[in-house]
């Protein structure tokens, strides 16, 4: 087991030199060319260094989002690590030539540094959801054998942020896990990064109720064939039929787009 760094120095967001060299954009937006196993060891790199970092998963509706909210996009632009979480963005990446070698789902990359956290002794905060469930995500996180430095609810209000970012920063977690919604998350995490002292900050969205089994995730073949989003959308309509109907009509546009403009240019 190695000894977890706790120097958490103040530095800007540099990605390591895996990352740097294969970085490609799905409509303007960065994206690493990283298998799952490749992002796991960029990310050990990047909490190694002791220094702030922030990853942000890729979706087609935060594509879109990005493509209307300007801060948003500089917050991704600015991220050290940024990860192909949906499939359409797999997918995407073929039509217009760079070819993301696979999906790394946010819960997936999110067990995986789990698994990173127990073999070498990295201390975890989550910080999300109801407090009833960030607690039952706690407890499956130490059956896993993760070290917990810290849980609180994605509920407060502004005069409260200062408290958080200072329990956090208190705890000396390794890992930070943000499981609230978009642009939210990454607003925070951008916001407070510093202050945070937390080698690598990750949003996770929704994966915390999945994880506490409030919510149920797609069968693995929905997964594969892209339909995760039908799963959700039918658990969560209310909330996400607008997201996914327009979003991902969106983004299709987008990508068609900018197919169309990567044809004409000369080979």
């Amino acid at each position: 087991m190695t000894t977890p760094r706790h120097a958490h120095a103040e530095g800007q967001h540099v990605a390591t030199d895996l990352v740097e060299s294969r970085r490609t954009r799905i409509c303007g937006i960065p994206v690493d060319v990283l298998t799952m196993e490749e992002s796991l060891e960029a990310a050990r790199e990047l909490i190694e260094t002791g220094k702030p970092h922030q990853h942000v998963a890729i979706n087609a509706a935060k594509v879109v989002a990005a493509r209307h909210d300007p801060e948003l996009r500089d917050i991704i632009e600015s991220c050290a690590l940024a990860n192909a979480d949906g499939q359409s963005i797999v997918w995407a990446s073929r039509l217009l030539g760079s070819r993301l070698p696979e999906r790394v789902a946010g819960i997936d990359f999110m067990l995986g540094l789990w698994e990173l956290a127990a073999d070498h002794g990295y201390g975890v905060y989550l910080l999300g959801s109801k407090p009833a469930t960030v607690l039952k995500v706690a407890d499956v996180a130490r059956s896993r054998g993760v070290r917990i430095v810290g849980a609180r609810s994605g509920y407060w209000t502004p005069e409260e942020e200062a408290d958080i970012v200072a329990d956090v920063a208190r705890s000396r977690a390794d890992l930070l896990f943000v499981g609230i919604p978009t642009p939210r998350k990454e607003e925070f995490l951008h916001r407070h990064l510093k202050g945070l002292r937390t080698p690598l900050a990750v949003g996770v969205g929704g994966s915390f109720d999945v994880i506490a089994g409030e919510v149920s995730r797609a069968p693995a073949w929905m997964q594969r064939s892209g339909l995760e989003w039908v799963h959700r959308m039918r658990q969560e309509p209310r909330r996400l039929v607008r997201r996914y109907f327009v979003s991902n009509l969106q983004f299709m546009l987008m990508v068609a787009q900018d197919a169309v403009t990567h044809a004409r240019r000369p080979s």
